[in-house]
């Protein structure tokens, strides 16, 4: 069966009313707070590589598709590799940045119109498979210049109340591309994107100490040069 945004699976209506109810009472199990649970900090580490996406397309308007509650865009003094800045939307240069996630309240409102770029971190895993293709798809939809998203592929630390990881897809880099690929077809897209998928590796150490978890990257990109963002 083909699943939309008016028919989504009910697996995908079941973990939504999940998530919305996380996000008012926390995870108690695992001593998290509504404030601290899907809070949106997962996008500090790629708030570099957004910048030079931006830059390169000359983007002036951002989505984040599933934000979470956004608390990076608020902030105020962060460290961005070393480097002190006011804000992410004055590092990014840019106009405005709608924030978009429907389990979180705040943020639940469809957005109207397109934007240049559609930032999508630590998101599309948390997405039954059977739902990936229209949310995929209206990613596209939105963006003019670009998508940049950024997808785990192993456990998450969380788990849902009902005791499941968080994680409900977890694929390889290949799987996820071809899925992207099939997405960027269908919704007949002129932007470009760019996907990393994300793995851990564990690493020795000597004298005792404990194997450190080392992340690595593959690009998905569908332009030259994007490779080595």
């Amino acid at each position: 069966m083909t699943y939309s945004r008016l028919t989504p699976s009910p697996r995908y209506a079941e973990l939504l009313n999940m998530y919305k109810s996380v996000h008012t009472e926390g995870i108690a199990a695992q001593n998290l707070t509504a404030e601290d649970t899907f809070s949106g900090t997962s996008l500090g580490p790629h708030v570099k590589t957004i910048q030079r996406l931006i830059k390169d397309t000359g983007a002036r308007t951002i989505l984040d598709y599933g934000a979470g509650k956004g608390v990076k865009y608020a902030a105020t003094n962060l460290s961005i590799g070393g480097t002190r800045i006011s804000s992410i939307k004055d590092y990014w240069g840019v106009d405005s940045i709608t924030c978009y996630d429907p389990a979180y309240l705040a943020f639940a409102t469809m957005p109207k119109g397109q934007f240049d770029v559609v930032v999508c971190t630590d998101v599309l895993e948390h997405i039954p498979e059977a739902d990936l293709p229209w949310i995929l798809e209206e990613q596209f939809r939105y963006a003019r210049k670009a998508v940049f998203g950024n997808i785990a592929a192993y456990p998450a630390e969380k788990t849902l109340p009902n005791g499941e990881n968080a994680h409900c897809t977890i694929r390889g880099a290949d799987w996820w591309h071809e899925t992207i690929r099939k997405a960027w077809a269908a919704a007949g897209s002129s932007a470009d994107y760019l996907y990393l998928v994300e793995t851990k590796i564990m690493r020795s150490k000597w004298l005792g100490l404990k194997n450190k978890a080392v992340r690595q990257f593959e690009h998905l990109t569908s332009r030259p040069g994007w490779e080595s963002f």
